[in-house]
């Protein structure tokens, strides 16, 4: 309804005003004459102490409220500082939103912190997707509210079983579970296929025998979208398909269910154990897998600290500096976190710089049982061709 304005609360103390208050234009001739001559009467009334009292029972009001508010925004600010200082001590570098200043005339626990320099822009790429990404999700959410999604879900065909499909690939071919990545673009290379046709690619992907598929679904730094997976998901593409996206809230999981999504990335780098148990909730209670992703040891550490977890993404590239390093996971599968991952049976996905059978040999030695590849196929002509020449033979179901 067009018009229509909020109203303000006021005191109770101001329903006791004296005052004669009309809000109609007119009543009558009689009832205003009346109301003048009452007015012109000081034994009778005193407006001028009324509107004194009205002033300062507004006055009153107003700083009540004035106060209530900036108690509200100290307490949201501390709730913010208290939600860095555990990523903080969990290791976690990056920030998840731009640094804020304390509200007016805060006292606390965090006054120390108020005169540090803190760089209000972002230190890396990470840092600046992330914060982009939190802006992106609350414009995204005010235009599918989260009680939309959720009956939506309700209705959405079952999700296709990701972590069997790799486990039977690997058996089937000897080779680690190929998820074959749908990407137009990425931050450090540029666009890497112009003629870019989502569900042309992961036909061919899945003809050349890729186990699942990943689908980027961010647009800014990717040049992907929601709707290319929800277009591949209604191609008809048998394979599981993971939603490549940067999850900062779990508005988001709920939505990339309702896009066709088999499966969600948590990056470890971003969220706390708390927030990767709360998401793994969710996941399973849509029916989802998870693909953690971790890049350090103390990622790793962490990760294997937490309950439910059947995937783990080792990321070859450093997603402060882009610089890749394949040694990474052999490094990160040595010792007790190796054993762990055996006793646990959970499967290892590297994750880029893989071009070549080399590559490929090279982390499936080190325990890597599924790869997720998207610059080394994807750039090449026949997608089907370039998947064949990453693992050295044919890998097709044909």
């Amino acid at each position: 309804m067009e018009g229509l304005v909020p109203v303000r609360v006021v005191s109770p103390s101001l329903y006791r005003c004296k005052v004669p208050v009309s809000i109609k234009g007119s009543i009558s001739g009689f009832a205003m004459d009346k109301r003048i001559k009452l007015f012109r009467d000081p034994s009778k009334f005193s407006i001028r102490a009324q509107q004194s009292d009205l002033k300062g029972s507004l006055s009153v009001a107003s700083s009540s409220v004035q106060e209530k508010g900036n108690v509200l925004r100290i307490k949201e600010w501390e709730l913010e500082m208290y939600q860095d200082e555990l990523a903080i001590s969990q290791g976690i570098r990056i920030r998840r939103k731009p640094p804020s200043k304390a509200p007016l005339g805060y006292s606390g626990p965090f006054e120390l912190r108020l005169n540090n320099d803190d760089a209000d822009s972002p230190r890396n790429i990470l840092e600046e997707i992330t914060w982009y990404k939190d802006e992106e999700v609350s414009r995204m959410k005010k235009l599918n509210p989260l009680e939309v999604l959720k009956k939506a879900v309700e209705d959405a065909p079952p999700t296709r079983d990701f972590v069997g499909a790799l486990r039977m690939a690997y058996q089937r071919t000897g080779f680690p579970g190929l998820i074959a990545e749908v990407k137009k673009a990425s931050p450090s290379r540029g666009i890497l296929k112009e003629n870019f046709d989502p569900v042309e690619i992961a036909q061919a992907y899945e003809k050349g025998g890729a186990a699942c598929l990943s689908v980027l679904t961010d647009q800014k730094y990717f040049k992907g979208g929601f709707e290319n997976l929800e277009a591949i998901r209604s191609a008809g593409v048998k394979c599981p398909l993971l939603c490549k996206e940067f999850v900062v809230d779990p508005w988001q999981i709920y939505y990339a269910r309702t896009k066709g999504a088999d499966a969600v990335l948590l990056i470890a780098a971003i969220l706390t154990d708390l927030e990767i148990t709360y998401l793994l909730g969710i996941c399973k209670k849509l029916g989802l897998a998870t693909l953690v992703e971790v890049h350090d040891e103390r990622e790793m550490g962490r990760v294997l600290g937490i309950e439910g977890i059947e995937l783990v993404g080792i990321n070859n590239r450093s997603l402060e500096t882009f610089e890749v390093d394949i040694s990474n996971t052999k490094k990160l599968l040595e010792g007790e976190h190796g054993r762990q991952i055996r006793e646990k049976n959970m499967i290892v996905v590297g994750e880029s710089g893989l071009f070549t059978p080399d590559d490929i040999a090279y982390v499936q030695a080190a325990g890597v049982k599924a790869v997720l590849v998207g610059e080394s196929i994807v750039k090449q002509s026949d997608p089907e061709k370039g998947i064949a020449g990453l693992f050295g033979k044919n890998i097709s179901h044909t």
